[in-house]
């Protein structure tokens, strides 16, 4: 007989209660008694997720997640982008029809909703992990974002509901995203669409409709018609990475005429060079730079992640018949989360810095950075270093 201690004992209680007490919202929501009882009957937390607050365990995740920051370079490997460029261009002759038939109702190009899907799923290769509901669950009990996650759950259950998907198929990333297009439940309401005509909006089987709804997420987040999603560029050296945030912006001509050159010797039109951009060097002084378009910040809707929309950015590039980048990452070495957050701390005092602690360095951390080094004397590279970190304990 398997003795489960008190504390683990009133914990999943607790969780019981917790899921009870949802039914009077799934009710108004829809959901039947029968599917409710169903859906949630017996389900236990999952307490190995990262993300979650659970007391002796840090809040940016589970024991086993890495602690580490991904630098660019490992998360942008070529190898990856290449393997998946190929299957892509493949997978863009299957579906031409299809591709062709979204952008002209959409405005978004094939190839960047194509590697959307190839980012998320691996083209629909990589079976998600996850039950849907326990991951939703766990998430609205003991997550960082419980409300956002409890509307999530409810969203799950009327997908059940409604048919649309079994829970067998509904399997989820860790943060409880679906379908080969990776939506959260309700985001399936807001921007799903029956593209191949069958009656419903199938993001788990029907190419067609993952890849058409995931265009309609991005239109309904701003998309432009006819606009790149950035420009690779090489920056000057006289360039102040303190601009490299999204209040930023100047039209394309003028970042241009500032010394910005395009890679490749790329030409833009006149149209192209009117747009507004804004500057996007992700490690600081190093590496490349990029004029960034309001369809980069799209992307960035869609995943609130600057390394992910260059990796689906420069993917749709590569599968339309780019190259790779023309300057190559650097070998940064990025701080632990820990010591980034520490950073940020200390430029929130410095009144250089106003927006989350959250031990990545993104753009405003890495603008406020460059501030910080400008008024500490030390080198300005707008990059989380061993050398800033010292000089902020030493009161600089």
């Amino acid at each position: 007989m398997t003795v489960v201690p008190s504390s683990a004992a009133a914990a999943d209680a607790d969780f019981t209660q917790f899921i009870s007490s949802l039914w009077p919202e799934a009710a108004k929501a829809g959901v039947s008694r029968a599917v409710f009882a169903r859906e949630t009957g017996g389900l236990e937390p999952d307490y190995k997720l990262p993300d979650l607050l659970l007391p002796g365990r840090p809040k940016t995740g589970a024991p086993s997640q890495a602690e580490f920051v991904q630098v660019p370079a490992d998360y942008l490997r070529e190898a990856s982008i290449a393997r998946l460029a190929s299957h892509g261009r493949t997978l863009m002759q299957q579906h031409a029809a299809t591709l062709r038939a979204i952008e002209q109702r959409f405005g978004v190009p094939g190839p960047i909703i194509l590697a959307i899907w190839g980012r998320e799923t691996d083209f629909g290769r990589h079976r998600l992990p996850y039950d849907a509901v326990r991951v939703l669950a766990t998430q609205a009990y003991v997550g960082r974002r419980k409300e956002q996650y409890r509307g999530e759950l409810i969203a799950a259950l009327q997908l059940l509901q409604s048919g649309v998907v079994t829970r067998k198929d509904l399997r989820a990333s860790w943060g409880g995203a679906v379908g080969l297009t990776q939506f959260l439940p309700s985001e399936v309401t807001k921007h799903g669409v029956d593209f191949d005509g069958d009656g419903r909006v199938d993001l788990w089987h029907s190419v067609p409709d993952a890849l058409a709804s995931a265009a309609q997420q991005l239109v309904n987040k701003g998309w432009q018609r006819g606009v790149r999603w950035a420009y690779e560029v090489r920056a000057p050296g006289n360039a102040d990475c303190t601009q490299g945030v999204p209040e930023v912006t100047k039209p394309i001509g003028q970042w241009l005429q500032e010394g910005f050159v395009p890679a490749r010797g790329l030409r833009l039109s006149a149209a192209e060079q009117a747009q507004s951009a804004s500057l996007l060097q992700p490690e600081g002084i190093y590496g490349p730079s990029f004029l960034t378009t309001q369809n980069y910040f799209v992307i960035k809707e869609y995943n609130f992640s600057d390394l992910y929309v260059l990796f689906v950015g420069h993917l749709a590039d590569r599968m339309a018949g780019g190259a790779s980048f023309e300057t190559p990452w650097s070998a940064s070495h990025q701080l632990r989360t820990i010591s980034v957050e520490a950073m940020q701390r200390r430029l929130t005092e410095l009144r250089l810095y106003s927006d989350k602690i959250d031990g990545k360095a993104g753009m405003k951390t890495r603008a406020a950075l460059g501030a910080y080094q400008k008024r500490a004397g030390i080198k300005v590279d707008c990059w989380p270093s061993e050398e800033v970190l010292r000089a902020m304990r030493a009161g600089r």
